[in-house]
């Protein structure tokens, strides 16, 4: 079985990257792990056209289709996500809305292989669980149009660089386990 671990975040060295790699080590006993950073990819801002919507295909060309390769592999999806202004990063976002040929509000739309379980770990800054729960919420709605499974979700407060992640090791691979 294939896990993909997203970084959601701009930043490759960050705290969101450590994340991602704690999380690879520890899938990679069960899966075959891949990761990728969401800024390594070009993603144009949707155009709103909707010409995706008669056609299940986006006009623009750039780099949405290999994520959604990594996607379609995966058995497995855990995004990770920082908190930017009390939700994802607009990278991330901008991949999402570039996702509505794969969204199940419309119909054709394309599909991805069915049977994806998805999971997320929101980290912030500051001490408060609500800026986690909006991330929860907007990543697990992209989940519910993708027809990905929502089962688990992880958030870490405190967290502003990847030493902050010393002691949290020990949450993100119990999370882990139950992946």
């Amino acid at each position: 079985m294939n896990a993909l671990v997203i970084n959601c975040s701009p930043v490759r060295d960050g705290a969101t990257a450590e994340i991602v790699k704690i999380v690879s080590k520890c899938l990679g006993a069960r899966y075959e792990v891949s990761s990728i950073c969401i800024d390594d990819f070009d993603i144009k801002f949707c155009r709103g056209c909707r010409v995706c919507h008669k056609t299940a295909k986006c006009v623009q060309s750039d780099d949405v289709g290999k994520i959604i390769d990594c996607l379609d592999r995966a058995d497995v999806i855990v995004a990770v996500s920082p908190s930017y202004w009390a939700d994802i990063p607009g990278q991330f976002k901008a991949f999402i809305d570039r996702c509505t040929p794969w969204c199940n509000t419309h119909e054709p739309h394309a599909r991805l292989r069915s049977g994806k379980k998805g999971y997320v770990i929101a980290l912030r800054t500051g001490p408060s669980m609500r800026e986690c729960q909006r991330i929860f919420e907007s990543i697990e709605h992209f989940y519910g149009h993708m027809e990905i499974e929502c089962c688990g979700r992880l958030g870490l407060c405190s967290v502003e660089c990847k030493e902050d992640l010393a002691g949290r090791r020990e949450e993100i691979e119990e999370m882990c386990g139950g992946i």
